[in-house]
């Protein structure tokens, strides 16, 4: 059976189209990578979107094998962990809202940190992730049609349009990181504005997700 046969082109668009606004969307993958690649330059920030890779792996083989649905069976577990991490992005929220508050691309004296603490690092930023857990756990499964068959089949090639798009636009991100930063330093009123608009995304996502229902 080919992939077309297994998954539809609309589960395809609408799960390439989301991933695509969430890899957008300020939080924490693009904070570490960003704040990492102007550090530390791009090499570390490309080692550090290794580990954010391997990350969204583990997601996917974690949702081909059905252990999300741990989060359905024990709904206080899916409920701590949504909360954490909406109080996590409320923290991300204020750091760039509150008065002298700072930009993802503001440079920051970080140490320069070993290649395998940069890969660990990317990892356990991105599993914590609160934005991609909720992706795994709760939309997914949804554009998994039993009709079609091979249910895990579904959400592995699903799982796999997510990640290539998160990787190519991080990747893109990690590369531009630098320009970026310099372009805002120049220009403060633009470095306002991008701190306001990221806090305000981020304050409005951790709103959204602390408010969703407990059940996936």
């Amino acid at each position: 059976m080919t992939w077309s046969a297994m998954i539809s082109f609309t589960a395809v668009a609408a799960i390439a189209l989301f991933a695509l606004g969430l890899v957008l969307t300020p939080g924490p993958n693009m904070i570490y990578l960003v704040s990492r690649s102007v550090t530390q330059g791009r090499r570390a920030g490309l080692i550090s979107l290794g580990g954010v890779a391997a990350g969204f792996l583990v997601y996917v083989a974690a949702a081909t094998a059905g252990l999300t649905t741990v989060f359905t069976l024990v709904p206080p577990l899916y409920t701590a962990i949504k909360l954490a991490g909406a109080g996590y992005l409320l923290w991300l929220a204020w750091q760039a809202l509150r008065p002298g508050g700072t930009t993802a691309f503001a440079p920051k004296d970080l140490p320069a940190d070993p290649p395998r603490r940069l890969f660990a690092m990317g990892l356990v930023t991105n599993l914590l992730n609160p934005k991609i857990a909720i992706l795994y756990v709760s939309l997914l499964p949804q554009f998994a049609d039993p009709d079609r068959g091979h249910v895990a089949g579904q959400i592995l090639l699903l799982g796999v349009v997510q990640v290539t798009i998160a990787i190519t636009v991080n990747a893109l991100i990690v590369l531009g990181a630098g320009s970026i930063a310099v372009f805002l330093a120049r220009r403060p009123g633009w470095q306002r504005a991008q701190r306001y608009l990221m806090g305000s995304v981020l304050a409005g996502l951790a709103i959204h997700i602390g408010l969703r229902p407990a059940t996936a």
